[in-house]
């Protein structure tokens, strides 16, 4: 069979599988292997694959994933979430929208401790949303703001997404974790902004029914934030200073946090149950994410057989159209993807055949990279299947799921906003990795 014709077969086998109900990884790895077999023959497939799990998973870097996650499952028994809401509520919940501008600020500490967005947005949900309720809020702000504070996640360091990308693309770990810390923020001023806009428009005045806190108070209650403080500076100080590799600094933050949850009182209480919960879901969902890999890995092989990636960027780079445009049109592939795929599995299926294009045109890798992450974001609250959304639905089961999905179509503009400002402002992905020391 031709090499053509494999590949549009091999293709549609994927989303035919995906329709059926297959997983992802499952349905890449089949649409790989019969695409292999079609172009080859099933001897040939047999003997290349036969090893494949093994050089694909067996890599240093990726033991940095299973360390992140479980930081980030330590943290939060540890009670982490709880103690960053009454920080950032005594901060700004004054502030028009208060408390949503406080669950978004908890949202970014607690990125800072986990690398999973889910995570964060089920962590968060089930302190925010309760203390908005009860102050009256509108519940699309309330819902919103949780499953849109969540998606901070996977882009705030350390994010296993980030981590994700740089295994996938071979671009160093730790400039990518880096890279992520400006956009980071600048995701969560965008949204504070926002907030304080909506909230104007939709619950006016509501701010005023909550209490005022002294300068004294407030600068006090920082003391509690320590937890995420330490977190920080052993895992992104450590790697921008060059003292450790990411593998590293995962090794040593999961440490870090599993001393914190020593400390704690309340999680001291079940401390069994929550070290068993927390070794349980970092190896499920390690797991989840290497099987991901392998199955992304195999079609991937599939299409390099075939010659697919050389043949997009052939096609790309002699189309006569500016390369910021090109770049642009590429990213938007990722919108239609996110109303039905996880990140992971929007990474996996669009990289092997948008990252060659990108190194063609002369981008950075880690502008791309962020901006990827960005789009993901978007999916990740995005109708039918925006994962965070039905977290968010599933802490407040009062509210109706179309109504959280409204909430968090304010903040889906929001993040449209600060991927234009990433996009056409380069710098404020790359100025960071430019001056790491290590």
């Amino acid at each position: 069979m031709d090499e053509m014709t494999a590949t549009l077969l091999a293709i549609g086998l994927v989303f035919v599988l995906l329709a059926t109900g297959v997983p992802v990884f499952a349905s890449l790895a089949l649409a790989g292997v019969a695409g292999v077999v079609m172009v080859e023959d099933l001897d040939f497939a047999l003997n290349r694959l036969k090893a494949f799990s093994y050089t694909q998973t067996a890599v240093y870097l990726l033991t940095v994933i299973p360390l992140f996650i479980l930081m980030g499952n330590f943290a939060q028994k540890a009670g982490v979430g709880q103690k960053l809401f009454s920080v950032a509520r005594k901060w700004v919940g004054q502030l028009p929208g208060g408390l949503a501008i406080a669950s978004v600020l908890t949202s970014a500490g607690f990125a800072a401790t986990s690398g999973s967005s889910v995570a964060t947005a089920a962590t968060v949900g089930a302190v925010a949303i309760p203390e908005m309720k009860q102050a009256g809020y509108d519940r699309r702000l309330s819902t919103g703001a949780v499953a849109a504070g969540g998606v901070l996640g996977v882009l705030i360091p350390p994010s296993v997404l980030l981590i994700f990308y740089a295994a996938l693309t071979e671009v160093s770990a730790g400039a990518m974790l880096v890279a992520g810390v400006l956009p980071g923020l600048l995701s969560t001023l965008v949204f504070i902004v926002g907030i304080v806009v909506v909230s104007k428009r939709i619950m006016p005045g509501r701010h005023q029914t909550q209490p005022r806190y002294g300068w004294g108070e407030r600068f006090a209650s920082l003391g509690d934030a320590w937890q995420v403080i330490v977190l920080f500076v052993v895992v992104l100080g450590g790697i921008y200073l060059g003292f450790v590799t990411p593998t590293e600094a995962g090794a040593i933050g999961a440490f870090a946090a599993f001393l914190m949850l020593l400390c704690s009182r309340q999680a001291r209480a079940n401390l069994g149950g929550n070290l068993k919960d927390s070794f349980r879901s970092s190896i499920s969902t390690t797991v989840m994410i290497l099987m991901t890999m392998l199955g992304a890995g195999i079609f991937s092989y599939f299409l390099t057989l075939v010659g697919a990636p050389q043949y997009i960027v052939e096609a790309v780079t002699t189309v006569d159209l500016p390369p910021l445009l090109i770049i642009g049109l590429l990213l938007l592939i990722y919108l239609p993807l996110g109303m039905f795929l996880d990140a992971f599995s929007m990474l996996v299926i669009t990289l092997p055949i948008l990252f060659p294009t990108v190194q063609s045109l002369g981008f950075d890798p880690l502008w791309f990279g962020i901006l990827a992450v960005k789009m993901c974001e978007i999916g990740l609250i995005t109708p039918p299947v925006g994962l965070n959304v039905y977290v968010t639905a599933g802490i407040d089961r009062d509210t109706p799921l179309v109504d959280v999905f409204r909430g968090a179509g304010w903040f889906m503009i929001m993040e449209a906003v600060t991927t234009l400002l990433i996009f056409f402002f380069p710098v404020i992905v790359t100025w960071l990795p430019a001056n790491m020391l290590g």
